[in-house]
Formats: structure tokens, sequence, C-alpha cells
């Protein structure tokens, strides 16, 4: 890492320190790695919880736009199993970075992160949902694609430049559990929460049984649905960055990408498999509803979401895959990150850059879910050729952006 991104351990307590207390800090370089406890027992979480309280911002600011920022230099892997170990944390940071800046059009990333959340107020949590479906135990290894730390350090440097307490950022997975291979690759001492019932390696992402922390849903007439309950890690927060894996060949959804990644958000999701199932069809799926469109559109899920961040630096074909080339990414691994406020025009371009793999096994109506949440009003909704030239051509509504960086 450049040496002018590090600053010692004790100007980086200093300057959380001060942060906490909501005094602005200017943060002009990266914290060095800050040695993180693992294996401690869960602690309870105090239940404050935060509906949806309305942001003084345009409903969906940037709608449409998605930043595709790709990077060579990103990885270097050459087929090991322990693909976490083959990022490299300063190019994703100039990845992140660059995305923000270009995605929102402000001149530095703390005025991104303005521009994202401009009634942010110091003390409020903000947290980030990210993808271990593939993780069982608190020491996994598992080879098959799960989260990286790294695009989560670089969402956290920008948010400690516009006064967030490095506490205050809280990751999740709330019905898996992060391994130590991840958590220990924190750079800033952030909380961690996850809960997978044989394994609850952090603090407990916990549930809690109020009527205020349960999904509304409204299937059509006659569908009955179940009760499904959010967290208490994203009840206690006032905003929510999402970050899943672009990931294809699932089992049931056909690809799984940003709606689906709540799944881990929920404390039930199996409840509702069969009405995702494109690929079964069982009785419960219906063409003209779609349980995850209500998931994001809920004030607890949906309406806390300011951001989200497709992790691609390696991505996976069926979603218990190992890291392997790509051919539409010159058979080297995607070394990509997708941003956009939009949830359904990010959704959508990753599931065209899936389709365009082969190998991918997406059946036809996978990305049926994106047209009713633009029904909903969630977003933009279209399929294109994100590999046509120039790029951005491809589409006509989702304003496509390539960056190399």
């Amino acid at each position: 890492m450049d040496s002018k991104r590090l600053i010692s351990r004790r100007a980086f307590l200093i300057g959380a320190a001060a942060a906490v207390g909501g005094t602005a800090v200017r943060w002009a370089a990266r914290p060095e790695a800050l040695p993180t406890a693992t294996g401690q027992a869960p602690s309870a979480m105090n239940k404050v919880y935060l509906p949806y309280v309305a942001c003084s911002r345009p409903d969906l600011p940037f709608a449409g736009k998605v930043l595709h920022v790709h990077s060579d230099a990103a990885t270097h892997w050459d087929g090991e199993s322990d693909y976490w170990n083959r990022v490299d944390q300063s190019s994703v940071y100039d990845m992140v970075d660059r995305g923000l800046m270009e995605l929102t059009g402000a001149a530095s990333v703390a005025d991104a992160w303005r521009a994202l959340i401009p009634a942010y107020q110091p003390g409020e949590k903000i947290a980030i949902k990210v993808n271990f479906n593939n993780s069982r135990a608190c020491n996994s290894t598992n080879p098959t694609i799960d989260a990286l730390m790294e695009p989560v350090n670089a969402v956290a440097s920008g948010l400690l430049q516009i006064g967030v307490a490095a506490g205050d950022i809280c990751v999740y997975d709330a019905i898996r559990a992060l391994p130590d291979r991840f958590v220990n690759k924190d750079l800033y001492g952030i909380s961690f929460f996850d809960g997978y019932w044989m394994a609850v390696c952090r603090n407990e992402a916990g549930f809690s049984h109020q009527p205020e922390t349960r999904v509304t849903f409204f299937p059509p007439a006659g569908v009955a649905m179940p009760q499904v309950y959010v967290t208490d890690v994203l009840m206690e927060a006032k905003y929510l960055i999402n970050m899943p894996i672009m990931k294809g060949g699932h089992i049931l959804a056909g690809a799984t990408l940003g709606f689906k990644n709540h799944f881990g958000t929920i404390e039930n999701p199996s409840a509702l498999h069969d009405y995702v199932d494109v690929v079964g069809q069982p009785p419960a799926y219906r063409t003209d509803y779609n349980p995850l469109v209500d998931l994001m559109r809920s004030p607890l899920i949906g309406g806390k979401t300011v951001l989200t961040i497709g992790d691609a630096l390696f991505a996976a074909r069926t979603w218990t895959e190992a890291p392997v080339p790509w051919a539409t990414f010159g058979n080297r691994v995607p070394n990509s990150l997708f941003l956009a406020s939009d949830p359904v025009a990010v959704d959508c371009v990753m599931h065209d850059l899936l389709l365009a793999e082969p190998g991918t096994d997406i059946p036809e109506g996978a990305n049926n879910y994106l047209r009713l949440a633009e029904g909903a009003g969630l977003g933009i909704f279209e399929q294109g050729n994100p590999w046509q030239m120039p790029y951005g051509s491809g589409y006509k509504r989702i304003q496509y952006v390539r960056v190399e960086v």
C-alpha cells in the first residue's frame, strides 16, 4: 500500500474519537491495518429501531445510471484457491473512489458521499450487507465465491471522511458466518454481525419479532405470504449500502444479485424460495409477482438503501462456483465493480453480463423481478448488451458508463 495512505494507529484513534464527538475530520490518508478480535462472544444489541426516515434528497438520485469500474490491477490471481488473498487493496480504493465521483459528479470522495447521504448526522449507523452464502464456519476457507473485505475497506475509508465513526459502520450477513479471513482484513475497526445458526462468529445479528420489524408483502389476491422479519442490525441503522456479488446459475432464482442479496437480511428466506423459483416454477411462482420486489420497496430495506456496489472482482458464473477466468473479460476474472443508487438498473447490467458469458446458466425470465420492480417505481429496467461498442450504446434507457482505472 502507498505510504501516503498510511497514518499511525494513534492518529487513527484520535481521529475516530473526534468523529464520534461530531467534530469534522479531514482524512488525508488510509490508516494502517488494525488487529481485529475474532472468536469473541456475541454481544447484545440495544434495540433502538429506526424505520425509514425520509432523507432530504431526491427519491432516486442518479436514476438509471450504472458505473462499471474495471481495473486489471485489482487482482493478481492465477487459479489459487485462496482467491481472497489475491486482491490489491490500493487498486480497489481507486476503483471505489473513482466510481463514486463519476456516479455523483462530485469533485471529491467526501463530496460524493455527501451527495448520496446529505442528511447524515454523526452517531447514525450505516449498515453494509455483504454476501457469504457459501460460508458455514468462522474459520471457513471454502474456495467457492463469497464477499471480499477490500471493497468494504474502500467504502469505510470514504465514510470516515464525512465524519462517520468506524464503529457505526455495521457489516452483516444475518444468516451466515463471517469468516476470519474476511474480518481479519478490516483496516478501520468497524463492526461485524453474523448469524448462522451453527456458528455465530461475531456480534449476533438478532431478530426481534415485533410488528415494526416485519416486512409487508403485496401479493395478488388469494396469495398467502409468510411472516418475514428484518434483522436488528438493519433496524438500528439509518442507511444501507448493498454489496452483492455478481453470481449466476442459481438453483432457484437463476441469477443472484442485489435484490436477492437481502435473503441474508431476513430471518427465514427459505419461506420465500418457492415464490422466486424461476428454475423449477412450483405452484407458488408467478410472473406477475415476486417477493424480492417487496423486500426492496420495504421502507425497512429499500427505503434505507443509498448505494449498491456489485462485487465482480472475481464474480461467479454459478452461485457455488470457485473463481474461474471469464471469456468475456479476456480470459481473466472480471476485475470489476458496479456502483449505482438505482437498484434495478445495476441488477439489469450485471444480469446482462452474466447472460453474455459462456458457461452461465441463466434461464429465461430470470430478470422478470426487475421488470416488476420498475413497475413498482424502484428504478429503470432494461435488457441490453453491455458489450456493444462504444460502451453504453447497448442501452437506450440505462446510462451505462464503463471506466478504466
